[in-house]
């Protein structure tokens, strides 16, 4: 059994090479395209989608069968055909060129597997079974979707502009970590969508100074 070391990727602008156009290359490259990556699909055919996207310039479509050269130089690879020997020999040739590479129909062939997510803005939670029980972390993430709805993306905007305030103004480590702690509890959050104390320093610190004594407290 395989264990998995859990990791948040920057992928922005860089190749991620799809091999494969059917539902499962469409639900991958979604993901990516969220991600902002240059996404790369090779294959003779597209779903509609994907087919959209790439008359949208939002991919670049290879229409043919995979090459050893069309992986060459990726960050990320990923196999998604309906045939397990090309998804196989994917796997092979990425093993070879050192990229890390993701197997549709085999989680545990890949160097990595792609977990449940759910986006809210900038937050992004996921779940993972470790490839054991994809339907779990799905479930999983319908739960948790429940609670943290669509206003955690306003929250985490503010939260953004709460830290560059605390980083600018408050000199000592400790003391910003216990003001940051303080900005995230229920009550805070929702103090905070007003907007008003963000338009003033001084008034913001001295809140935060507030609530991190009553958490002390």
């Amino acid at each position: 059994m395989s264990e998995w070391y859990p990791m948040m990727m920057k992928i922005e602008g860089r190749r991620c090479i799809v091999v494969g156009g059917g539902k499962v290359a469409e639900r991958k490259t979604e993901g990516l395209l969220q991600a902002k990556a240059n996404v790369t699909i090779v294959s003779p055919r597209l779903t509609p989608l994907l087919q959209q996207w790439s008359e949208a310039g939002s991919l670049h479509w290879i229409k043919r069968e995979a090459v050893e050269a069309d992986l060459t130089g990726a960050t990320l690879i990923f196999a998604a055909t309906d045939l397990p020997e090309i998804n196989k020999w994917v796997f092979e040739v990425a093993e070879g060129l050192a990229i890390p590479v993701n197997i549709a129909d085999d989680g545990e062939l890949g160097s990595f597997i792609n977990p449940a997510v759910l986006r809210r803005g900038e937050l992004v939670l996921t779940a993972s079974a470790s490839g054991a029980g994809p339907a779990l972390a799905t479930r999983i993430i319908q739960e948790l979707s429940a609670q943290y709805g669509p206003e955690y993306k306003r929250y985490i905007e503010t939260l953004r502009a709460i830290r560059a305030i605390v980083k600018d103004e408050v000199a000592d480590a400790s003391e910003r970590r216990a003001l940051l702690k303080a900005a995230v509890t229920d009550e805070a959050l929702q103090e905070w969508q007003s907007g008003s104390l963000l338009q003033d320093k001084e008034r913001l610190i001295a809140r935060l100074r507030q609530r991190a004594d009553e958490l002390k407290g």
